[in-house]
């Protein structure tokens, strides 16, 4: 293992080296684990670090934060802690350890354990590998389960037959993973999969781990594999009896891609379009806005997420057959796009070919999208116009005026004000 560590950048080395000290001084033995060592096998980038403590994990994570001046984040239920460092590097540090589930799908009772029994909890055998980060044993693959055969095979196996009845979250991640890498689901693992699918286990998962998952999923690079696999073994029941990914819900995928590109080149300034939540709207689509409330109820969304799915599905039809006509004045392009998310915005140009409402979305955001008046509310006030409702509404007057064209100059904005509060 010692040639994949060599190869690592210099921010993660070190990490590493600092675990090593911290190991040593407080006497518990700590291991490289889960994704980013399958990653390091693979040769994969990942720069989030995950390790594991036989000992107090809380401790051990308080430590080492101390030593890299990081931010910490405490999970005390699962012994559990989390070392933030910059924008892009993470350090997950647990206590090993032994998960009984009281029940199908529901969260497990935590115990202590050996680091052999916290990799035999683990998902796949592809995650239960771990390479110790000191000592004589140092950067030694441990691999009880067969992980790097599986790996070098391309092959997707859970550790025992309870997996998938255990946690239903992890038919998520098999799929992930078998698309992400080109793997191959064993059939032993395949069989239990889609036992659990039929068996509605997923229907047995809290809200909130479902939607991480999906999130996840609508994630990936290209989420059209995973899902589409997710579809064709029954997976997405758990949303709506009603809900495929059909053809038609791919193609659109595919252009939702292309938007969301041409969003970043084109306005590298504003912020980053959800994609995740583009293609979740795509996907829902076909359904009727009361499936659809059903469906967000269901997985918990927050309140932000959910308005922009409910606006979506609620408003859309309403501005689409302004957006298709020629001829359409600016002011009302604005007024039928600025209420819109970004989010919707990009699944309106997706999912219509129609080159004036193409054109209208272009316009909006390259030009209406970012223009501002001259005046403000001091030259209301200035002209004795008491601060209230009134001011919003001079304004969007004035704005329209100004996206039409008819006004050039903070003169004319403040003669076009004059003459409202006139008449």
């Amino acid at each position: 293992m010692k040639r994949y560590f060599k190869k690592l950048p210099v921010e993660l080395k070190k990490i590493i080296c600092l675990a090593a000290q911290v190991s040593k001084v407080t006497g518990m033995p700590a291991y490289l684990v889960g994704g980013f060592l399958r990653d390091l096998i693979l040769k994969v980038p990942n720069f989030d670090l995950d390790i594991t403590v036989e000992g107090n994990g809380i401790i051990f994570a308080q430590k080492l934060a101390k030593k890299l001046k990081s931010g910490l984040r405490i999970h005390e239920r699962f012994g559990t802690a989390t070392l933030t460092l910059g924008n892009c590097l993470k350090v997950d540090i647990a206590s090993a350890r032994l998960e009984k589930y009281p029940s199908y799908g529901c969260l497990p009772v935590v115990t202590p354990g050996s680091l052999k029994e916290d990799l035999f909890r683990r998902d796949f055998t592809i995650n239960a590998m771990a390479a110790s980060v000191s000592g004589t044993d140092e950067h030694k693959l441990i691999d009880p389960f067969g992980g790097k055969s599986d790996l070098a095979a391309g092959r997707i196996r859970v550790l025992h037959d309870l997996s998938f009845k255990d946690d239903p979250t992890r038919i998520f991640r098999a799929i992930r993973f078998q698309r992400r890498f080109n793997f191959r689901i064993e059939p032993k693992t395949l069989k239990l999969l889609k036992e659990a699918v039929s068996g509605g286990l997923l229907n047995k998962v809290h809200a909130h781990r479902m939607r991480d998952e999906l999130v996840l999923m609508l994630k990936e690079k290209d989420p059209r594999g995973p899902m589409k696999r997710l579809s064709d073994l029954g997976g997405l029941s758990f949303l709506s009896d009603k809900l495929k990914f059909s053809k038609s819900t791919h193609d659109l995928f595919g252009r939702i891609d292309q938007e969301i590109r041409w969003f970043g080149k084109n306005f590298p300034s504003r912020r980053k379009i959800d994609a995740w939540l583009v293609y979740f709207m795509a996907l829902i689509g076909p359904l009727s806005l009361n499936q659809i409330k059903t469906v967000i109820l269901k997985l918990g969304f927050p309140k932000g997420e959910t308005k922009r799915v409910i606006s979506y599905h609620q408003d859309s039809h309403k501005v689409v057959p302004f957006l298709i006509k020629k001829g359409i004045r600016p002011a009302h392009i604005f007024s039928l796009l600025e209420p819109l998310s970004y989010e919707e915005i990009i699944l309106l140009k997706a999912s219509f070919g129609n080159r004036y409402l193409k054109k209208y979305i272009k316009d909006f955001l390259e030009i209406y999208n970012g223009m501002r008046l001259f005046v403000s509310g001091h030259d209301l006030a200035g002209l004795g116009i008491l601060p209230g409702p009134s001011y919003q509404k001079i304004f969007a007057l004035v704005l329209a005026a100004k996206l039409n064209g008819d006004l050039k100059s903070r003169f004319q904005e403040l003669a076009l004000i004059k003459k409202l509060i006139k008449s």
